[in-house]
């Protein structure tokens, strides 16, 4: 699943792609105004992304997915006029915030703590139960990497190598000052 940080922050995004996405076009109201909304409605969850953090997350998820259905239905609507391949766009976005929507975990910290320490049988995951998983053996039971676990692996190898490579450098400097000087 991923954090609802990423899942605010591709909102963002889609949000941008909407209103870029009108500015070609000859009929720009219906993307412009789906953009903002899109751009409103990541500004106001409750989140780390969130600029006003009003909506928690479970009514943003909610609100999540009357919009992507205001998003297919603008572009599939026959009153108002909009270009082919702005329709194209727009559902693609619609597809692109469908699988982020799928794939997020909506659970406050305190419920990914509460759901890690294992309370109960099952454990939820963006409203969707899972059957928890007996493990039977000792060999097994290694622990899934979360994201900040993931993060910080990925920070430590991207500092290694850069060292690696300063080194490298320095060795290759200190060799050209020895041929020069022989």
């Amino acid at each position: 699943m991923r954090p609802f940080w990423m899942h605010q922050i591709v909102e963002y995004i889609i949000g941008a792609a909407f209103i870029s996405a009108a500015i070609p076009s000859a009929t720009p109201v219906i993307p412009i105004v789906l953009g903002a909304i899109v751009l409103i409605n990541a500004a106001i969850a409750i989140g780390p992304g969130g600029a006003f953090r009003i909506v928690h997350r479970q009514v943003h998820r909610i609100i999540d997915l009357a919009i992507i259905a205001l998003i297919v239905l603008a572009s599939i609507q026959p009153v108002y006029d909009v270009q082919s391949s702005t329709r194209a766009v727009m559902i693609g976005l619609a597809v692109v915030m469908a699988f982020i929507w799928w794939n997020t975990d909506f659970a406050t910290r305190e419920e990914r703590k509460q759901r890690r320490r294992g309370s109960s049988g099952t454990a939820r995951s963006a409203g969707r139960t899972v059957a928890a998983k007996h493990i039977e053996s000792a060999d097994d039971a290694k622990p899934q990497p979360n994201s900040e676990q993931a993060g910080r692996t990925a920070g430590r190898s991207a500092a290694q190598t850069y060292l690696a490579a300063k080194r490298l450098k320095k060795a290759v400097v200190d060799d050209r000052k020895k041929s020069d000087s022989a």
